[in-house]
């Protein structure tokens, strides 16, 4: 139900181009990331690049999604435009989140 609803909203407000996303907002094209797990298994994700930035996720998937709006957020991207500026996540250990595809647009 929920990807119906997201279908329909990017069909009113496509998904911009995350690069010129990147450059309307002078959003850095690469962040360093400090990731931790919790004792209740969260992952905590810190912004070495941008003091006081945090966000936290259940699982690897949920990261990207955090990350991507913890960043869209605290640059004041508007919801319309963007869902996502990073399409994968590098983790230390070389493991690499993708985006969904599903959430994406054409």
């Amino acid at each position: 139900m929920r990807i119906f609803f997201y279908k329909i909203y990017r069909s009113l407000f496509p998904q911009q181009n995350p690069y010129e996303i990147k450059k309307k907002y002078g959003i850095p094209n690469k962040l360093d990331w400090s990731i931790q797990i919790s004792s209740d298994g969260w992952f905590i994700a810190e912004c070495k690049d941008i003091p006081g930035l945090y966000t936290q996720a259940q699982s690897k998937p949920e990261l990207l999604d955090m990350v991507n709006d913890a960043v869209l957020t605290y640059y004041s991207v508007p919801k319309h435009e963007s869902d996502y500026i990073f399409n994968e996540f590098r983790l230390a250990d070389n493991e690499v989140i993708k985006y969904n595809a599903e959430l994406q647009t054409a």
